[in-house]
């Protein structure tokens, strides 16, 4: 008895049902917005698409979004003009 082996199955995926997932470039996970606050104030982070920046109003500071990584560093924060 000769035995073929069977050729691989391919599988298909429905393009609707894969959730997509955000570029680290373009935005923010909104689950680590929700968690992430202002280190000196403790006060609520906006995110600014434009500058891939986390603002926060109440300090007058803007922390950089380096590589999708958030660095809530006062030292490396920009201040707001």
């Amino acid at each position: 008895m000769v035995m073929r082996a069977q050729a691989p199955q391919l599988l298909s995926i429905n393009p609707k049902k894969v959730p997509e997932m955000p570029h680290p470039q373009n935005s923010v996970d909104p689950k680590l917005l929700e968690i992430l606050v202002c280190p000196l104030t403790k006060g609520p982070l906006k995110f600014e698409s434009k500058t891939q920046e986390l603002i926060s109003e109440k300090a007058g500071l803007a922390y950089p979004i380096r590589d999708g990584i958030p660095i809530m560093l006062e030292s490396e924060a920009r201040e707001l003009t």
